[in-house]
């Protein structure tokens, strides 16, 4: 065998070590590739339930949210209608009731007035600072 042969032999049992160590990560690529093809067909078959379940629950949402609609109708009616009334109260009632506190008010006051007028009368003869007591000077 000359030295080229033997050269070229060398060469081909590196290329052959160099293919051995380069198919190990590849089969274990090709298993790993095969596991997530198979986790992507589990969850596959797993989501068609679950999007069942997702539009059984939108469709019970929405019907929900119609039954609220019709609640919140139903209040802005109630609303409407005690404004309506509370106007109308405050257009007939509210002069009248306004005019007769004011006079209850007054009245008040007048009869206030008037006790502590007849009180100022029975003290009068009572020295206040600064006035001049009956019968008598400074």
């Amino acid at each position: 065998m000359s030295a080229g042969q033997i050269a070229a032999l060398v060469a081909a049992g590196a290329f052959v070590v160099l293919v051995v160590l380069l198919a190990v990560p590849l089969l274990k690529l090709g298993r790993t590739l095969d596991e997530a093809t198979i986790a992507i067909r589990k969850a596959h078959e797993g989501s068609a339930p679950l999007l069942d379940n997702a539009q059984t629950t939108l469709h019970q949402v929405n019907t929900q949210l119609e039954r609220v609609d019709g609640i919140t109708s139903s209040a802005r009616t109630v609303t409407s209608n005690v404004s309506v009334l509370t106007s109308l109260f405050t257009a007939t009632m509210g002069g009248p009731l306004v005019r007769a506190a004011a006079f209850s008010y007054g009245l008040n006051k007048a009869v206030k007035a008037r006790r502590a007028g007849k009180d100022a009368g029975q003290h009068s003869l009572r020295s206040r600072p600064g006035r001049l007591r009956r019968g008598k000077k400074k």
